[in-house]
């Protein structure tokens, strides 16, 4: 995966528009699970814009909109979810917090892993 494939699928995942049901945030909006490889997928992208941007001074207004809303709305969403009785995977909170990290690690410029 490229830079910009990376960039693009980042994107493409925090939109939520009915036109876009399939994106990670608005599956879980409506209380959906991610579909399989989904987070895999995320995870790889957002290593691929770390190598890319880690020596970077700034961020595009888009993707960083983007990584925000991938990292703090998933959570969130989650959260919601789960107060409704919605019964997610059991690894995705695990998976969620690994996007975070990731996002944090874009951010700051240097990776960090879950353990």
């Amino acid at each position: 995966m490229n830079y910009e494939t990376a960039r693009k699928l980042l994107i493409d995942q925090a939109i939520t528009t009915e036109e876009n049901s399939d994106a990670l945030l608005m599956r879980m909006q409506y209380g959906k699970p991610p579909v399989p490889g989904h987070v895999t997928s995320i995870l790889l992208a957002l290593k691929v814009v770390f190598e890319e941007l880690k020596d970077a001074t700034i961020i595009e207004r888009e993707l960083a909109n983007s990584l925000y809303q991938l990292s703090i709305k998933s959570q969130q969403l989650f959260a919601a979810g789960r107060k409704a009785g919605i019964e997610w995977p059991p690894l995705l909170k695990e998976d969620l917090l690994r996007i975070t990290i990731a996002v944090e690690s874009i951010f700051s410029g240097d990776w960090q892993t879950l353990h």
